[in-house]
């Protein structure tokens, strides 16, 4: 390895913006702020949500069977 072109590693601290939560961890700044940690994003915490525009779900799922395991007909395309 060369000497001299590598970062110094030192202990950073992430604050979270939204739910204020502190993470220290291994880095090369000092403090990094971060928008969602995974104590407060929704797809951790359970609240996830699907946004649906324009039915696009329920026309993907009409095309291709749905969701409920029926069976897909085959085109004659490949």
């Amino acid at each position: 390895m060369k000497t001299g072109i590598h970062p110094d590693v030192v202990q950073e601290r992430m604050t979270c913006s939204s739910c204020g939560s502190d993470v220290s961890a291994l880095g090369t700044v000092d403090h990094v702020r971060l928008d969602l940690c995974s104590n407060c994003h929704p797809f951790y915490t359970g609240k996830k949500r699907i946004v649906d525009t324009a039915g696009r779900i329920d026309r993907f799922n009409s095309k291709r069977g749905g969701a409920d395991g029926a069976p897909v007909a085959k085109s004659g395309r490949r």
